[in-house]
């Protein structure tokens, strides 16, 4: 099973937070300031935070501007994952993403089905990666962002979790576009 191999040192990441709401500014984010404060807690370094309104070009635009900043690793966004017409974000993470992580969604649902039961279903969770950059869509609420970093994301984004992380291929991420 998974464990974390306390031989081997921790490698720190930089990782941007995009809260995407038509409501809150940074005084509102409870889910923003919950992934922030875990993803600094576990050793990790915060290299941007923004709020967008639900706009699938503007939420598109800031994950390439990310995506192209060598000072980011990760992104990470809350809110927008859900059903309703102003639910875009997933749309624009597909619209950046050169490969989806498919089983991210899948083990989000496993991980939620156990604490909302069949609500579950109605999160769009996803990831994937870009430009070198891993991407990671979650819902809005503090409640999903926390149990997706606690079960999943502070896991693979630790260097020392075995038997394999993503942080270990992160430098292998974009060698397609490198020079042979």
């Amino acid at each position: 099973m998974s464990r974390i191999d306390e031989a081997i040192e921790f490698i720190a990441i930089r990782i941007a937070i995009l809260t995407v709401s038509d409501s809150r500014d940074l005084t509102q984010d409870r889910s923003g300031d919950t992934l922030v404060a875990r993803l600094q807690d576990a050793g990790h370094t915060l290299a941007d935070r923004k709020i967008l309104p639900d706009e699938r070009d503007l939420i598109a635009a800031q994950l390439r501007d990310w995506c192209a900043d060598p000072r980011i690793d990760v992104v990470i966004s809350t809110g927008g994952t859900g059903l309703t017409g102003r639910d875009v974000t997933v749309e624009a993470h597909r619209d950046v993403y050169e490969k989806e992580i498919d089983a991210f969604g899948t083990v989000f649902t496993i991980v939620s089905m156990q604490k909302i039961g069949t609500s579950a279903v109605q999160s769009r969770a996803t990831g994937g990666v870009a430009n070198g950059t891993y991407l990671f869509a979650l819902p809005g609420s503090p409640g999903a962002c926390k149990d997706a970093w606690d079960e999943i994301l502070s896991k693979q984004l630790d260097y020392r979790h075995r038997p394999c992380n993503f942080v270990e291929i992160l430098p292998r991420l974009d060698e397609h576009h490198r020079r042979k």
